[in-house]
């Protein structure tokens, strides 16, 4: 018979940590069975910093801390396109940066960063156009700049996940699978979140059409599930600092188990295709927020995040998914046993 489906469990481990020190994280994480994290805001004695604001001195204390906990970086949690396309005061607070800069800059930091951590993966996002105006319009700016980010990506050796979000051009699935379909470049896959789609109003029926949409071209996913308000509208603008209706995802309306079902069947393909690029496997991140989630990050402590880990494990053995948390062997072996 052949090997049932098998995914890596991974997740913003900022998310688990009361103060985000980098102790509290890897201590969190090591307890929960995981042996993969996703880096966005650490403090490793310095305050609380965004990845990409790291210095050298600071990343060699993070790995030395990671090996301590055995632990890895499955992906670069960077904000990379979590900026406006165009110098518009639209009522938002989203930053402008002119693009050759923050291509140069930004980006190429980013996959320092990948190499510096021994991670082949990016996060990033599809670009904020002006609040109120149809993203459609804009497909043309946006694959032209995630061309050109992918590319970078790509001369690193390193594949950029472009996530799904409210309020970026990228807000749904059918413009995202647009916008895959015409980058068509290798280092580029796209990133599904549930609950970033139904917190937009969108049913979980409408959800797992969205996700159907990306299919073709997902990399990982990332798993947090969020409840519908009644009388919910779907489109326009949303608030993502209000938000607060993130649940375990298993109690949410983000169809988990409907996509995890069929995802299973896209896994040893998946796989296959990760591998060939340096990837060990299919991940899934969570990113939960059960105790709160804005614009640019969330939060969920060190109780959320088990819970909201042992819900994604429920859904996991209930649709026939491996994944392996920490057991006894590994114990033996960091031991030298």
């Amino acid at each position: 018979m052949p090997n049932p489906p098998r995914v890596i469990l991974s997740g913003f481990a900022d998310e688990a940590a009361n103060h985000k020190t980098a102790a509290e994280q890897f201590a969190a994480f090591a307890a929960l069975g995981l042996q993969y994290y996703s880096i966005r805001f650490i403090d490793v004695g310095g305050g609380i910093k965004n990845v990409m604001q790291l210095s050298k001195a600071e990343i060699q204390k993070v790995r030395h801390l990671m090996d301590e906990y055995g632990l890895n970086v499955s992906s670069i949690g960077s904000p990379i396109g979590k900026i406006k396309l165009s110098d518009t005061d639209d009522g938002t607070q989203n930053k402008y940066v002119p693009f050759k800069g923050y291509l140069s800059r930004d980006v190429k930091k980013a996959c320092e960063l990948a190499h510096a951590f021994e991670s082949k993966l990016i996060r990033g996002f599809s670009f904020y156009h002006p609040k109120g105006t149809d993203p459609w319009d804009f497909l043309p700016e946006v694959v032209d700049r995630l061309g050109q980010i992918a590319e970078v990506c790509h001369r690193s050796d390193l594949t950029f996940g472009l996530e799904v979000e409210a309020n970026l051009v990228g807000q749904n699935g059918e413009l995202l699978a647009e916008i895959h379909k015409q980058v068509n470049h290798p280092a580029m896959m796209l990133i599904f979140d549930a609950a970033n789609v139904v917190c937009q109003g969108y049913s979980t029926a409408e959800t797992f059409a969205q996700y159907q949409a990306m299919r073709s071209g997902l990399g990982w996913l990332h798993i947090k599930d969020y409840l519908r308000p009644k009388g919910a509208q779907k489109g326009g603008h949303v608030d993502e600092e209000m938000l607060k209706n993130f649940v375990p995802a298993d109690q949410g309306d983000a169809a988990h188990e409907a996509v995890l079902r069929d995802f299973a069947r896209v896994i040893p393909a998946l796989e296959r295709k990760l591998r060939r690029r340096g990837i060990p496997g299919v991940f899934l991140d969570l990113e939960p927020h059960v105790k709160g989630g804005g614009q640019f990050g969330g939060f969920s402590g060190p109780d959320g995040m088990g819970v909201a880990v042992r819900a994604l494990c429920r859904v996991l053995d209930y649709v026939g998914i491996e994944y392996h948390v920490r057991d006894f062997e590994d114990v033996k072996a960091a031991r030298g046993f």
